[in-house]
Formats: structure tokens, C-alpha cells, sequence
């Protein structure tokens, strides 16, 4: 009887990797292998610097590396096996991969999936990105979780104590995420639009002005779906340039950095509050509503990022899991109502794991917004009626600010 042998992957074609480390700016390092990019433009050894965060999704790692939220930061992969799907092309949340670094426990060389057109050890070459394996992941993230998400930097192994004396001094000089001005460099340079047509659909019921703070393609996507023509705009847009065509909405994105630093946003929220436009915001949008209203945001200790948060509705008790990615938070009081210069506001959801402010509801103007990602792709799926609660607010937009 004849025996079929198994096919392998050729030896030429597994990669070579040459040893990394992991340091951050409290000099804990970590040691391992190369993964991805191993050299720059200029054929030099690869590395990159960036605020070391860990992401606890145990799919959808595609959408992670191509969120625009991620710029400037290397992400931690919590799930220990990362790549077994490999890499397709109907999945990125935008034109590139935006993470500063990756970090895997135990990358898979050869993906599974009938989807997959290249595994993700090539995509990240192909797209410049420094990644590192074979760390303990589970220590890292804990080491995060203690002391912080703080700046770091993959790089080949130093040959000497000198050598990473040099590499923390590198790190400690390297800008970090607090002041960090990031939406313009993730941001659409151009309008576009997104018609319902493209999705099957053959009425435009509605318009939307979506501001790209740091957009992801299924955002629009999820409106387009439900009859709603998006016009994305630039991040410095105006209010003005927002409002020019007499949309039924308008939209905040989510996106990357400080939102201490864009003054930009805020006023332009600001013009669409005043001009009693229903308004809806995630994450990013949800920070800068909150600045427009008065409130002040803060750096969280080591964030949210992952599609396992559960957040609770305040107004029914009802808890959704959901799909976070975010550093900072809306300081706001929990409890009561808040006035502000646009009427009464209250706080609309909030993470049961930590209290911190996860939704913004208006009460006297139609406008609202959370902190978390109802158009989470890879899922969970628990908050896509915000997207109903937004149609339905600029259909009625005198029932105000319904999350």
C-alpha cells in the first residue's frame, strides 16, 4: 500500500530569524527572535520605537495591525498563537498597517484559512513593520498592566551592556503618547464618499459627514449598509466643511494620539452642536465630544484594547461585550446630570471592569457618543444598533441624544 506523504513547507522558504530584544523605557527587557521587517530602506537592521500596549482579541488580528488607532504604538498580542489565518485582502481597516511594532508569543509559519493570500510574516515585511517572537507574552502583559503601557523599542539584540545602555537612552528621548498630535498623520488627505450602492443598497436615505480622526473602513461601511450616503473628510475639516451640504448627520471617528492636542476637532464639534446637527462619536469622537462639552480627558494607565469589554447602559441595564481600543478616557462625573453650554449631559455607559466613561448622551441637543467600537469586524457585535440609535436620531432628531 502506498503512502502519501505530507507536504511541508520548503526549507528555503521558512524564514531565518536573528535575535531581538524588547526594552522598555523602565530597562525590563525581553529577548526572543525577529518577526517581519529585519531591515529599513536602507538595508540597515530594523527597529522602531513606539508606547508598548497589549491587545487581548484573540481574532481579528488583520484589523488590529491596520486600525489607524494603533499608530505609534507596539502591540502585545496576548493570545499566544497569532497568524493561523494568515493575511487576506477584504479584511484591512484601512490603506496600510498603522502599529509601530508587534509582538507575538508564537507565530504560525503556515496559515489555514481558504480567505488567506499570504501569511502575515509576509505582510509585515512587505509593510515595513518591526515585530518580534518567542517572548513570554503572558509576562509582558502583566509587566504593562503593573507598571503601565510606557514607550519601548524593538531592536536587534545589543552586543554588550553598552549597547542597551545606549538603546534605553534612545527609548527615554523618544517622544511618548501624552501630547502626541496623531490624527492628521492616519487621516484622509482628500474628501471621498461612500455610497449605499456599493453595499447592495439602492436608496440613499440619509447623508452623513464623517470627520477621519483615524477611520475604519467598516465604520462607513455599517452606515452605507442601512442607506447612509458618508462623506469622509479630513481631519482638520472644519464645521463649516462639515455642515456645507446640509447633512442629516455628522460623525466623529475614531483615530490615534492625545485629545488634549486637536483643538481642531473640538471646534469643529463644536460648530455641529451649535447647529443642532445630530451628531454621533466613537472612541476618539467620543473623547472629542467631551472636550467640546467641557470635559477634560486623562491617560489611562494601560487602556482598553481588545473585543472583551463588557460596558453597561446606564438607562437599561442591559451590558454588551465589546471591542475597545483606547489610552485615554472622558472625565466626567458617573452620577447626575452636567450642565454645559450646550444643554444637560449625562454619562450614558460605563465599563464595569473599571468605572471609567464609556458613552456621552446630550439631553437638550441630538447627540451622542461611546467610547467603544459598535462596527467591531472581526466582532463582538452586541452594540451594531448604535448605528440604528444614530439613523433614528437624524430621522427624529427631537428625541436628542438617544444611545
Amino acid at each position: 500500500m502506498s503512502r502519501t506523504t505530507p507536504s511541508r513547507t520548503p526549507i528555503s522558504r521558512i524564514s531565518r530569524s536573528s535575535p531581538a530584544v524588547l526594552m522598555l523605557e523602565d530597562g525590563r527587557t525581553f529577548r526572543g527572535e525577529s518577526f517581519g521587517a529585519t531591515s529599513d530602506d536602507l538595508g540597515r537592521p530594523a527597529e522602531t520605537f513606539g508606547e508598548a500596549v497589549f491587545a487581548t482579541g484573540m481574532t481579528g488580528y488583520q484589523e488590529t495591525l491596520t486600525d489607524p488607532s494603533y499608530a505609534g504604538q507596539i502591540v502585545v498580542q496576548t493570545a499566544p498563537h497569532i497568524g493561523n489565518t494568515g493575511v487576506n485582502d477584504e479584511d484591512p481597516e484601512s490603506r496600510a498597517m498603522w502599529v509601530a511594532g508587534y509582538v507575538v508569543r508564537d507565530p504560525s509559519r503556515i496559515p489555514s484559512n481558504w480567505r488567506s493570500r499570504r501569511t502575515l510574516e509576509d505582510e509585515l515585511r512587505a509593510q515595513g513593520i518591526v515585530g518580534m517572537s518567542g517572548i513570554d507574552t503572558r509576562a509582558l502583559t502583566r509587566h504593562l498592566r503593573e507598571r503601565g503601557a510606557m514607550r519601548g523599542a524593538i531592536a536587534p539584540a545589543p552586543a554588550d551592556g553598552a549597547g542597551e545602555a545606549a538603546l534605553l537612552q534612545r527609548i527615554l528621548d523618544s517622544p511618548g503618547m501624552v501630547g502626541a498630535n496623531l490624527a492628521p498623520t492616519v487621516s484622509t488627505q482628500e474628501p471621498y464618499t461612500v455610497s449605499p450602492a456599493s453595499f447592495g443598497v439602492s436608496e440613499v436615505r440619509l447623508r452623513v459627514s464623517a470627520l477621519d480622526l483615524g477611520i475604519k473602513s467598516r465604520t462607513p461601511a455599517r452606515m452605507a449598509a442601512r442607506g447612509i450616503e458618508v462623506t469622509v473628510f479630513p481631519a482638520t475639516a472644519s464645521g463649516d466643511d462639515l455642515l456645507a451640504d446640509g447633512p442629516d448627520g455628522v460623525f466623529l471617528s475614531n483615530g490615534p494620539g492625545d485629545p488634549a492636542t486637536t483643538s481642531y476637532a473640538v471646534e469643529a464639534a463644536q460648530k455641529v452642536l451649535q447647529s443642532e446637527t445630530p451628531l454621533f462619536g466613537i472612541c476618539f469622537g467620543n473623547q472629542i465630544l467631551g472636550r467640546a462639552l467641557g470635559f477634560g480627558t486623562y491617560k489611562l494607565v494601560y487602556g482598553h484594547r481588545g473585543i472583551n469589554q463588557p460596558v453597561q447602559d446606564r438607562a437599561t441595564g442591559r451590558v454588551a461585550v465589546t471591542s475597545h481600543n483606547h489610552g485615554f478616557a472622558v472625565d466626567a462625573p458617573l452620577d447626575g446630570r452636567t450642565d454645559t453650554p450646550y444643554g444637560r449631559v449625562e454619562v450614558s455607559h460605563v465599563a464595569l471592569n473599571d468605572n471609567v466613561v464609556e458613552g456621552l448622551r446630550l439631553l437638550d441637543l441630538p447627540a451622542f457618543s461611546v467610547q467603544y467600537h459598535p462596527e467591531a469586524a472581526p466582532g463582538p457585535h452586541d452594540a451594531d444598533s448604535l448605528f440604528d440609535s444614530f439613523v433614528d436620531l437624524m430621522q427624529h432628531p427631537g428625541k436628542k441624544g438617544n444611545a
